[in-house]
């Protein structure tokens, strides 16, 4: 079972506080205790440039993989043939993955990595690796899971299709553990995760649906 830090020392406004927008709260810090405190009130953390500060967001809509539509292309299904996946065998280089550099638009820090090692080591966040025929690391994806609630926040891939197979099966292992209640959340979709079947669902939906996501049994252990 995780192991569960101390207390968030920070107070977060409602998620809908902002009204129509996407960022919602700045400061605080990424302590384990206030991340999950963030994630259980409907945030995630973000930099923004210009921003000294952690930027929290809850996205109006909020982007999540429903789990009982999702299917994977035929095409797609024999890619992953070429692959071998495991869990939590190398969550630090999927992270350094996610965070390269040369990706565009990234935006994963040294901090934000630190940050999401420390609840690693906690038993909060995991990762799905995605290995070519060689061995090496052909990609992957990494989020935080608390209950039922998995928010996956990166994914990458150095081969083809090697991230879409994590996040198939990344859905596979949620499925095989039960519980209607479930939620994969992708935070916003993209015309890429649109494709594998990531959906909008307003911010009051989801928000609403967040507490039985979160009483529903982990995936992961």
């Amino acid at each position: 079972m995780p192991t569960e830090p101390p207390p968030c020392a920070w107070a977060f406004p409602p998620a809908d506080a902002a009204g129509e927008a996407d960022l919602v709260a700045v400061g605080a810090d990424l302590a384990p205790g206030t991340l999950l405190a963030a994630y259980r009130g409907g945030f995630f953390p973000m930099p923004v440039e210009g921003l000294p500060d952690v930027a929290w967001f809850s996205p109006d809509p909020r982007g999540v993989v429903p789990l009982d539509t999702f299917r994977a292309g035929r095409s797609l299904r024999r890619s992953a043939r070429r692959f071998t996946v495991t869990a939590d065998r190398a969550f630090g280089t999927v992270v350094e993955g996610c965070a390269d550099p040369r990706r565009p638009g990234g935006w994963i820090t040294p901090e934000i990595g630190a940050a999401y090692a420390r609840l690693h080591r906690l038993g909060w966040a995991h990762s799905i690796e995605v290995w070519d025929a060689a061995g090496a690391l052909a990609g992957g994806l990494y989020g935080v899971e608390i209950g039922g609630l998995f928010a996956a926040e990166s994914k990458f891939h150095v081969a083809t299709d090697a991230s879409k197979v994590a996040l198939v099966a990344l859905v596979e292992r949620l499925r095989a553990a039960g519980a209607a209640d479930r939620l994969l959340d992708v935070q916003w979709t993209t015309p890429h995760l649109r494709t594998l079947g990531a959906r909008d669902l307003p911010r009051a939906d989801y928000l609403a649906r967040l507490p039985a996501a979160l009483g529903a049994p982990p995936a992961f252990g």
